[in-house]
């Protein structure tokens, strides 16, 4: 056998390494400075963001695990996945006030290299909130020069949400859950009605209990994430346009009162009436 077989055959059987599995050296090439000479902070934002669609892609990944399960009537691993995305929506509420680190001076240092992208167009955290079930189809139409977006966040809007699939599930185990055809706020109160059952009396479906009460988690920190988001955005540029040509401050303030699961928050009023 001759010494570059002998290299060859080593090579393939070489053992995986931590940086080859995790593509550790790759993922040091990504991040890319529009500033020129690159600014000190610039770093801080692309990986802050980068990590953030990381986390955005898992959280996907987890909602389509949640969505199966549900369909299956698995309650317990949906609970299961629930929790993860939770878990994880937690971190990223934290993560934001990183930014906060940097000044506002600094920032604008090169902010405007960045034009005009814009947190905006995170298309998959708009397939987050449409898988979630908070849809705006107006949203999907900033996405059409951008086929693979556009692509997923269609695929994403035909298919049912969580909101949905939960709703259905609960149906089929005897709560007379009416489908979304019919009149919005009279189904909303017809679904209120059938879920104030499983809130006055959590002992006897502590299962749906806790899952519903997860969502009203997911729910939570997503407005939390928004508001946390907002906040950092007004102390760092004050009320800026956003470099997508957005109002900035002023358009994320509009979004803090979307809700996925408005039923689970509107039963509140409600119980022991």
């Amino acid at each position: 056998m001759s010494s570059s077989t002998k290299s060859d055959t080593a090579s393939k059987h070489s053992p995986l390494s931590y940086n080859q599995y995790l593509k550790v050296n790759e993922l040091k090439q990504l991040q890319i400075c529009q500033s020129s000479p690159a600014h000190h902070d610039e770093p801080l934002f692309i990986i802050i963001h980068q990590a953030y669609e990381l986390w955005f892609k898992l959280i996907l990944h987890e909602i389509d695990s949640v969505i199966e399960f549900l369909n299956q009537d698995n309650v317990f691993k949906a609970t299961f996945f629930m929790r993860r995305i939770v878990a994880i929506l937690k971190l990223l509420v934290q993560q934001i006030h990183i930014l906060e680190t940097m000044s506002p001076k600094d920032f604008l240092g090169f902010r405007y290299n960045l034009n005009p992208a814009s947190g905006f167009q995170s298309s998959q955290f708009r397939e987050i909130e449409i898988a979630g079930g908070a849809r705006d189809e107006a949203l999907l139409k900033h996405f059409e020069q951008d086929p693979v977006a556009y692509a997923n966040l269609q695929a994403r809007w035909q298919a049912p949400s969580l909101a949905e699939c939960f709703y259905k599930l609960l149906d089929r185990k005897g709560f007379k859950m009416p489908d979304s055809s019919g009149n919005e706020e009279s189904v909303q109160q017809e679904r209120i009605t059938q879920l104030l059952k499983i809130y006055e009396q959590p002992e006897k479906y502590p299962d749906l209990y806790d899952l519903a009460e997860l969502f009203v988690d997911f729910d939570e920190l997503i407005y939390l994430w928004r508001t946390h988001h907002v906040t950092v955005v007004e102390r760092i540029i004050g009320f800026k346009r956003g470099t997508g040509g957005s109002e900035g401050v002023g358009y994320l303030q509009t979004t803090l009162r979307k809700r996925c699961f408005p039923e689970l928050w509107q039963l509140r009023t409600r119980i022991g009436e």
